[in-house]
């Protein structure tokens, strides 16, 4: 089983190159970083309740924080985790996703989400109504950018004529998108456009349930198994057990947004569990 860290990368907190280049010494796969491209004063309440953390109204721009990843690295992916498709223009984002890809010679993994802060996506001229629908069709919208010379993208929300946008991506035919989703509909949205479900595992009553399904809606729509990503999971042996007799093929734990000093020791200790369980 594959491993990866998570973190706010914030002004006060251990920068993005530098706890990319830590993970990578200490055999991670990935690192991660979200996404808020502000907080409202009048905000939702966070997905788990209450208010949300102060790195939410601190964190840097998702795609600077990868790109700070990249260059201080060689090996180790960079993901997104989440992107905010529906705060996103697909033309912006598919050229940034492209870029990184380049700059990393392949390393990119994009999660991807529609977000739960309804205020934050509407200051973006997102409808929460609609913000699946929406993020489809960018998705949809950056797949064609990504694997044609010339796109074009003609739907309810997205729509644009005939385009040329060069770099590519390194990989074929596109970076994976994985999506970190847990809702109702979130394996039919899988099987429909991303290439890997990532959800926060805890949300999820029966995930075992969850991935019977998965695996049997993707046969129906003619795909072979769907990787399965778990997201935030505990940096403990019984949570990384539980996963891999899942079958998980990636586990990604979250470090709270500390600076250098004092987040590199909680680094070590889940870096353990990469030792112990790599081979999982």
């Amino acid at each position: 089983m594959k491993f990866g860290t998570h973190m706010f990368p914030t002004d006060y907190s251990m920068s993005p190159g530098a706890l990319a280049k830590a993970a990578e010494d200490r055999g991670f796969e990935s690192v991660w970083f979200p996404e808020h491209s502000h907080m409202p004063v009048d905000h939702s309440p966070s997905p788990s309740g209450g208010d949300v953390a102060k790195q939410y109204y601190d964190t840097l721009d998702l795609f600077v924080a990868m790109g700070a990843a990249v260059a201080t690295t060689s090996t180790i992916n960079v993901g997104s985790g989440v992107c905010l498709i529906p705060q996103r223009h697909p033309i912006n984002a598919a050229k940034a996703v492209a870029s990184l890809d380049q700059l990393s010679s392949g390393r990119i993994l994009f999660g991807i989400g529609a977000g739960w802060n309804k205020p934050e996506m509407e200051h973006h001229g997102a409808d929460p109504v609609t913000r699946w629908k929406l993020m489809r069709e960018r998705i949809e919208a950056m797949q064609a950018i990504w694997t044609n010379s010339t796109a074009e993208y003609h739907g309810d929300l997205v729509d644009f004529a005939p385009i040329h946008q060069w770099p590519k991506p390194v990989q074929k035919p596109h970076p994976p998108i994985l999506l970190g989703n847990a809702g109702a509909r979130a394996l039919q949205r899988t099987v429909r456009y991303a290439d890997e479900w990532m959800p926060i595992t805890e949300r999820i009553p029966d995930l075992e349930g969850s991935l019977a399904q998965l695996a049997e809606l993707a046969s129906e729509a003619g795909r072979d198994p769907i990787p399965f990503t778990a997201f935030a999971i505990a940096p403990n042996e019984e949570a990384v057990e539980r996963v891999a007799n899942l079958g998980a093929h990636r586990a990604i734990f979250m470090l709270p947004a500390l600076p250098e000093e004092t987040a590199t020791p909680l680094l070590d200790k889940q870096a353990a569990l990469v030792e112990q369980f790599a081979d999982a």
